[in-house]
């Protein structure tokens, strides 16, 4: 190479190297830019969120919730709301505790999922083989029912939530042994049916065959591998934790007020679990990643697609007023529906004091937990479909608004229904002769005492004073622990009947939605 053809060379040499530099900063300046847009468009869209959600706070009448939305492998948003201690005014963190009420359900299935994924059962095996103590109304149902049919809610036994409720004990053999006495609603497979006792026998399932407590297995199978540290299955350690949520709920003019705490015990398998949504993020992450988290598998993938599929058909929920949101069906421990174009799996929670919502979209990898600490709260569901609005990119709905609107209107219709005492009228009996113990054997007993005048009784941990209706029928009202009457009406009241001989012989009280009244026979 002469002078001449070198000194061209290194001038083009030169000219490249310029211009792979400027192409490089060129590609450095762009991806940067596309940074601080996605980071500016990521705190315009939290600085949304935060606006609805505060609007829904006030709006909703909340003492507090927190929220976390995960997204692939990511927490993109984590936050508290209002307070976990009204009097006190102590915030709610990402952090704080609330108990997830049956959001616990999808848990208690996939502990059945891993069993089967160890070979130690099928979803197709007699329920009652699994687990003798289990036994139906009849003999047709305890040779129909398989173990899918409690997990998809398809008995054909209707809810009979206050049996549990209403009648609690830590002795779960004593409320399997209820079942028997519970009549179908429909035949086995015919209609969906809630029913929270099919989850304490799947409980009951996993302590079988485990020989480990279901306690011990949500915490070794779940809580540890997925880094849950804050989560529990006990209402002591919960009450007794720092940063727990306390339970309120609101009065009919709106007043937030505090509640005892339930303890479920019993009933853990469906609905014990107390956790953060920090915690449930985690939770999450395994449900849109195929079973995974923090590359270990948690949950067979099979099991998690199952689990995220329709096994039984719920309702029919046909478009209505919101055309892009429709159907309703039920996988394993999780409700599945169409949301606005996007598929959605979902469980709620709900027990004294708090609510829940446990939402994922599968196609979409997007996860969204929402926990509060009011009782029988649409706010959970108000939230994240809110979030998911934007998160997803759609139109959004006003869906604080429409629940606000909704529940003033149900007030209205509330105030209609209420039963005004026929005037003039006395019980048949003396008070005194209405004391004893009342027996139904799909629930418990019933026992009435008398004390100062008046008539009493215990619903859970609550005593209960009965205040005369008209006739033989009474209005029981909770007393709380100072001593003050609750002063709205039951919408359980007791209807006390007597034999041929004149003598008080039972009770019938209206439950779970009967359209007879459930009799509790006098019990000598």
């Amino acid at each position: 190479m002469n002078r001449k053809e070198f000194v061209v060379y290194a001038k083009i040499k030169v000219h490249m190297r310029f211009s792979l530099t400027c192409l490089f900063c060129s590609l450095i300046s762009v991806s940067l830019f596309a940074q601080v847009q996605k980071a500016n468009h990521n705190m315009d869209q939290s600085a949304d969120i935060d606006l609805v959600l505060n609007q829904v706070l006030k709006d909703q009448h909340i003492a507090g919730f927190a929220v976390a939305v995960v997204k692939g492998d990511e927490v993109i948003y984590s936050k508290g709301f209002g307070y976990r201690d009204v009097g006190n005014k102590k915030p709610v963190t990402p952090n704080t505790l609330f108990a997830i009420g049956s959001s616990t359900k999808a848990f208690t299935a996939s502990l059945l999922g891993l069993l089967r994924k160890e070979g130690r059962l099928t979803f197709e095996d007699k329920a009652v083989n699994l687990l003798p103590q289990l036994q139906f109304y009849s003999d047709e149902m305890n040779n129909q029912i398989i173990l899918r049919d409690l997990m998809a809610h398809r008995t054909g036994l209707s809810r009979y939530d206050s049996s549990w409720f209403l009648f609690n004990t830590k002795n779960r053999d004593s409320i399997i042994a209820r079942v028997k006495y519970m009549k179908p609603t429909s035949a086995v497979r015919e209609k969906w049916f809630y029913n929270n006792f099919m989850y304490l026998a799947q409980g009951m399932i996993v302590e079988r065959l485990s020989g480990k407590t279901w306690e011990e297995n949500i915490k070794e199978k779940f809580f540890i591998p997925l880094e849950m540290t804050r989560s529990n299955t006990d209402i002591k350690v919960f009450q007794n934790d720092s940063d727990a949520s306390l339970p309120y709920t609101v009065s009919k003019d709106n007043v937030i007020k505090k509640i005892d705490y339930y303890n479920i015990n019993g009933m853990g398998p469906a609905g014990s679990i107390n956790s953060s949504v920090n915690d449930m993020a985690n939770w999450l992450k395994v449900w849109v990643n195929g079973g995974y988290f923090k590359g270990k598998q948690i949950l067979p993938a099979d099991y998690v697609s199952e689990a995220a599929s329709s096994q039984m058909v719920m309702d029919a929920a046909l478009p209505d007023k919101h055309k892009d949101v429709f159907f309703a069906n039920y996988g394993l421990g999780w409700m599945i529906g169409s949301y606005r174009g996007h598929y959605l799996v979902e469980h709620g929670g709900n027990i004294n004091g708090f609510s829940a919502n446990v939402a994922f979209f599968p196609s979409d990898k997007l996860g969204i937990v929402v926990l509060t600490n009011q009782s029988v709260s649409k706010a959970p569901s108000v939230i994240s479909n809110s979030i998911a609005d934007r998160i997803l990119k759609l139109k959004p709905v006003d869906w604080n608004g429409e629940v606000k609107a909704a529940a003033k209107k149900a007030a209205l219709a509330k105030k209609e229904v209420e039963k005004s005492p026929v005037p003039n009228t006395a019980p048949s009996h003396p008070l005194k002769d209405y004391v004893g113990s009342f027996e139904n054997p799909a629930y418990g007993i019933i026992k009435i005492t008398f004390e100062n005048n008046n008539l009493y009784t215990r619903v859970g941990d609550e005593k209960v004073v009965l205040k005369h209706l008209h006739y033989d029928v009474f209005d029981p009202r909770s007393i709380d622990k100072n001593g003050v009457v609750d002063t709205e009406q039951s919408n359980m009241m007791f209807n006390f009947s007597s034999d041929a001989d004149g003598k008080i012989q039972g009770i019938g009280i209206f439950l779970d939605g009967s359209e007879k009244p459930v009799m509790f026979d006098f019990k000598p």
